[in-house]
């Protein structure tokens, strides 16, 4: 079998360049490159990086990586999730690698966990180069469901306690993902209390002016929406924000309204704690003032 190649490696070094982030890239030590397909919806390539453990590429962009990307995932899950009083029913838009999925079933409440993907080579290759994450599949409270997420979100109509959107940059096939009939769509599917996160635009030094537009498309659907953000080593600006939004108006986002124990969290949490989930809510002061 010959070796797999693909255009983003070179000498050996993976290369993630994009006019996302002018001036700037990531690159990656590439120890072996796993897989390579041209699926229905986009390119997808799986490598083992020498440092990072094995690398999701989707569109030549990063998605996920072992080593880091729980603090992503228990972030975009646990801001929502322990911003409702008790989730029984949760959606996962995206997110085909299964770690979203993995944290919505830490929440004993939960019921039932719903997973929408387009694409159905992102769900097949994660179990096979990511069962870390992909584990999720196999419990029993999680269903899957391959499709358009908008086309998925218009059959459903106050369903759902949680929705999280694990999608890709706002660019390509997840920009609609990002506009205002989307948040619409979110809102209808929502419960009374219902509580969406969703990626906020990414980084508040290189997008804010995207930022500032999400949240306000974001206030003409939802009375309660605050920004929030972590870090993460592999995203080429190191940062990457969430949108967190509520139907309840009284409901304060910054404070969970649940949280884990001490116990749990040093059991089940690499990154998410109750201190961490205040403090992704204390912006810059620039950022501060362009988001009132």
């Amino acid at each position: 079998m010959s070796e797999i190649t693909h255009p983003t490696i070179k000498d050996g070094w993976f290369r993630e360049i994009s006019d996302m982030w002018p001036g700037q890239a990531m690159t990656l030590k590439v120890k072996n490159v796993l897989h390579h397909e041209k699926s229905k919806y986009q390119d997808v390539l799986i490598f083992e990086s020498t440092d990072y453990g094995t690398i999701l590429v989707l569109d030549n962009v990063i998605q996920c990586t072992e080593r880091d990307e729980f603090a992503y995932q228990e972030m975009i899950t646990h801001l929502a999730m322990n911003s409702h009083p008790a989730p029984k029913k949760v959606l996962v838009i995206g997110g085909g690698d299964g770690g979203v999925l993995r944290e919505v079933i830490k929440h004993e409440c939960v019921e039932e966990a719903v997973l929408c993907d387009i694409d159905e080579a992102v769900i097949r290759l994660s179990k096979k180069y990511l069962p870390g994450m992909a584990i999720s599949y196999q419990h029993p409270k999680v269903k899957v469901h391959v499709g358009d997420g908008f086309k998925f979100l218009e059959d459903y109509k106050n369903c759902f306690d949680v929705i999280i959107t694990d999608s890709s940059d706002p660019e390509g096939p997840a920009e609609a993902l990002f506009q205002k009939p989307y948040f619409e769509l979110l809102h209808g599917a929502l419960t009374e209390k219902g509580v969406i996160t969703t990626q906020g635009s990414e980084n508040q030094w290189l997008h804010l002016p995207l930022i500032t537009q999400l949240k306000k498309d974001c206030k003409q659907v939802f009375p309660n929406v605050e920004y929030a953000y972590t870090t993460i080593p592999t995203y080429p600006s190191g940062q990457i924000g969430f949108m967190v939004c509520s139907k309840d108006a009284s409901v304060d986002l910054k404070t969970p309204l649940r949280s884990f124990s001490a116990e749990e969290e040093e059991k089940q949490m690499r990154y998410y704690n109750a201190d961490i989930h205040k403090a992704s809510f204390v912006l810059p002061t620039f950022a501060r003032k362009a988001l009132r």
